[in-house]
């Protein structure tokens, strides 16, 4: 199977070629992706559990999916393809902001994204793909800022900055 390529872009989200997704995160150079947040009609995100067979950050807790868009693929369709493929739903996802982050982990890899963040609303339970995500659970937005401060190791590296990102995105929309 060919290894997943990213896009790299420039600061301005241009793409300026493609590169093998391990290449990427080995030399930390900036590569677009995104972030899925669903949230259901109480106001909870979906949390996902990453596979305990991943190869980075495995068993730790993270937003609904997130991923790397492929070439002539949309962010929305990125979105929606990845989350059909962790989390076994589809549903309409609306793009609210992006940025630019940093986040170097343990093992030597280095996550220097321009993460494109959407939100989607759904109530049902997921149908998780084993080979991706260990588990899953609804988190109010209020319990999941408490918990990631008392207990921060249970939480991705990105997770905790784009979670970040997201809340002070709702304090100023009112989402």
């Amino acid at each position: 199977m060919k290894e997943e390529q990213v896009i790299l872009v420039n600061e301005k989200d241009e793409p300026i070629g493609l590169m093998n997704k391990l290449e990427a995160h080995e030399k930390a150079v900036l590569h677009r992706a995104f972030s899925v947040f669903v949230l259901n009609n109480k106001n909870e995100i979906m949390l996902q559990q990453r596979a305990h067979q991943k190869y980075h950050s495995p068993l730790l807790w993270t937003n609904t999916c997130c991923s790397h868009q492929r070439a002539g693929e949309t962010n929305i369709e990125a979105g929606s393809r990845r989350l059909f493929e962790e989390m076994g739903f589809v549903t309409e996802l609306k793009e609210l902001f992006h940025f630019i982050y940093k986040a170097p982990f343990d093992n030597g890899l280095t996550e220097h994204e321009l993460d494109h963040v959407m939100i989607g609303y759904y109530n049902e339970n997921p149908k998780i793909n084993s080979e991706e995500v260990e588990s899953w659970k609804w988190m109010s937005i209020e319990e999941v800022k408490i918990d990631m401060k008392q207990n921060p190791d249970l939480y991705t590296v990105w997770f905790k900055i784009i979670f970040d990102e997201f809340y002070h995105y709702l304090e100023d929309h009112k989402l």
